[in-house]
């Protein structure tokens, strides 16, 4: 059944960028404007396919002043839990999907003076739609991307030519690296930075940062990580008494959507607090898998975020 805050789209085009990578043009079936957005912007992707129904959260990469369509782009992963994989061979043009309003977890300051974007592969999708509305201004801006190889080079060729000398390819498969440390060090006051792609490139820029003496509330990161899998177990919920298994290649908040339980959720890749559930008993360990929760919740065993983590144990209590 729809949500009452979904909405129904339709696939009007579908185009192989890359290896890996697809580009899916959405538009309102019935036709129409779709809701407005910001660069930065993501809609969870609702796909139904018999017993399993997937929700990914996708980056908008569409230029915002276009509200005709929507653009999101998806990296085909062999060894993910099967979203990816829906969207790239069973999702044709004509194909109805759900999707969400749009959500911005990472927008632009509107007080920068610059604006640094850094991004590594499929994590360049975001940072589209923010070139778009930064164009459109005065602030100085630069994009710094890694590509694979020529064979991934898509998004980088289009942003190259359109842009010009404002952005900086590094192509990794001869070598070529950021220097993170010389990027943040020779920035003038009030920039900000922002980066989406690989854990090991988010961590880099933002250690980077944090060592040249950037404010914390100037760095800015996307991270888009599906759940992992793990071993089965049951969820006994306190206030309702249901009981709910989680399958191995189950999220938490999967099994809860499919027992038809409505958990609140924003991002669902950990980041930004909206599912956070109360633990009250626990017969194993916790799998935390965040970027929300402290060390100190994290130790305490009494908090998980369900959209990414889950536990190690037969049975898990929530106060739910």
């Amino acid at each position: 059944m729809k949500t009452v805050e979904s909405i129904e789209v339709i696939i009007a085009a579908i185009e192989e960028l890359t290896p890996l990578i697809k580009r899916f043009t959405l538009r309102k079936v019935g036709g129409g404007s779709l809701p407005p957005f910001s660069g930065g912007s993501h809609v969870t992707v609702v796909m139904r396919g018999g017993e399993r129904t997937f929700r990914n959260p996708y980056s908008l990469l569409s230029s915002p002043r276009n509200l005709d369509s929507y653009e999101i782009a998806v990296r085909r992963d062999a060894q993910g839990r099967g979203g990816s994989l829906f969207m790239h061979h069973i999702v044709t043009v004509g194909t109805r999907l759900e999707i969400s309003h749009p959500i911005n977890l990472f927008p632009l300051s509107k007080l920068a003076r610059k604006q640094i974007l850094i991004a590594g592969g499929v994590g360049i999708t975001p940072i589209l739609a923010m070139v778009d509305d930064l164009s459109a201004g005065a602030i100085s801006w630069e994009l710094h991307y890694c590509i694979r190889g020529p064979d991934h080079a898509y998004f980088g060729t289009w942003l190259s030519e359109r842009y010009g000398d404002r952005v900086r390819l590094y192509d990794t498969s001869i070598g070529q690296r950021i220097d993170f440390a010389a990027l943040a060090g020779w920035q003038p006051l009030g920039t900000h930075l922002y980066v989406c792609g690989p854990q090991s490139m988010i961590v880099d820029a933002l250690e980077s940062g944090r060592v040249a003496g950037w404010p914390e509330s100037h760095l800015h990161a996307e991270q888009f990580a599906p759940p992992p899998v793990g071993e089965a177990f049951d969820v006994h919920l306190a206030g309702s008494g249901k009981i709910v298994q989680v399958s191995a290649e189950q999220s938490l908040l999967e099994a809860l959507e499919a027992a038809g339980i409505e958990a609140p959720y924003l991002c669902r890749s950990g980041a930004c607090g909206r599912c956070e559930l109360n633990v009250l008993e626990l017969d194993g360990e916790l799998l935390h898998n965040d970027h929300w929760l402290t060390e100190e919740d994290r130790l305490s065993g009494t908090k998980i975020m369900p959209c990414v983590s889950r536990a190690k144990c037969r049975r898990l209590v929530l106060d739910w």
